[in-house]
């Protein structure tokens, strides 16, 4: 009976492990397969990634040739004549803006000289002068000017 005992045991422990290597294998076989699909998710999502990258990258590029070209440009345009009698008429304006809130006095000058030269400047593309001076061109309306100015100081 004690060989019988010892032969069922070791029959048992011969099934037990059988079993446990049969285990074993679907349960490695089965972390093989998880392993497999993260590899194919890790694959995809590195694929996006690159793309990803690579279309910023190139957007980058693209960007700053863009701004290169704009800089360039602007450059260009900035160096056309009457670009910096403009820039420096834009930077007068200023100048005698703050003037005027800084000197009270030279305000009210100012502001009448420059009335009276706008209604001047007005009046020249409207009346007279402007069809004098197409005809018979500056010198005529700038004489004219000249005579007034010398009539009314006698």
């Amino acid at each position: 009976m004690e060989n019988f005992d010892l032969i069922s045991l070791l029959i048992g422990l011969v099934i037990g492990a059988f079993l446990y290597t049969i285990k074993g294998f679907f349960t490695s076989r089965a972390h093989k397969k998880e392993l497999a699909e993260y590899k194919g998710h890790l694959a995809t999502q590195m694929k996006i990634t690159q793309e990803g990258t690579k279309n910023i990258t190139d957007e980058s590029e693209r960007l700053k040739k863009e701004n290169e070209n704009l800089r360039i440009t602007v450059k260009t345009l900035g160096q056309k004549p009457g670009r910096n009698e403009l820039r420096l008429l834009n930077i007068y304006d200023s100048a005698l803006r703050k003037m005027m809130l800084k000197a009270p006095g030279f305000a009210q000058g100012w502001e009448l000289s420059m009335q009276e030269a706008e209604k001047e400047y007005e009046d020249n593309d409207i009346g007279l002068k402007t069809v004098v001076k197409r005809v018979f061109g500056p010198s005529i309306t700038h004489k004219k000017a000249n005579e007034d100015i010398i009539d009314d100081s006698k």
